[in-house]
């Protein structure tokens, strides 16, 4: 787990929420303040869904939102002339693409014990920070998951043209 403090924050959301670059992510969660505060529950609700489409992964992929079909509906929660008194997300990558995090490194942690990596996004009305993190179904000594998703965040943010200080 790493804390990183984003140094350019208009170009973070541009790219957060103006283009596909965290369309890899899936929405868990979000909490935004501008004049309401508005709280995402990125869980997808079975009681909308007949049988049928819950139990079709074409139309129900993932439990979570995708990030791509949430981020229209973010920005227009925070567009506008007022900068937001607050917001989180916490995203978690498109489970297809942690085995690629996986295999740049040595561990022996499969795809099953992973639960997710996940990436939370917070601004406070003065900086803007991300956490990363690693969630599995049990308790495991190795942590190179970890660090290999550390790595890849970073990575990541330096591809996009992302500035950020290590906290």
């Amino acid at each position: 787990m790493i804390a990183l403090k984003i140094t350019n924050i208009k170009h973070f959301m541009g790219r957060l929420l103006g283009s596909e670059d965290f369309d890899s992510f899936l929405l868990e969660e979000a909490s935004i303040s501008t004049y309401n505060t508005f709280h995402i529950d990125g869980h997808l609700n079975r009681e909308f869904y007949s049988t049928e489409e819950w139990e079709d992964e074409a139309i129900r992929p993932y439990d979570f939102s995708m990030w791509k079909t949430m981020r229209p509906i973010c920005f227009d929660l925070i567009k506008g002339t007022h900068t937001p008194s607050a917001f989180r997300f916490v995203l978690h990558l498109i489970p297809g693409h942690a085995q690629a995090v996986l295999s740049k490194g040595d561990t022996n942690v499969t795809l099953q014990q992973l639960k997710a990596f996940v990436l939370n996004i917070k601004y406070d009305g003065t900086g803007l920070t991300l956490v990363t993190g690693t969630a599995f179904h049990t308790f495991l000594i190795d942590k190179t998951p970890d660090a290999l998703w550390d790595q890849t965040v970073k990575q990541f943010l330096s591809q996009k043209g992302i500035a950020y200080e290590e906290l």
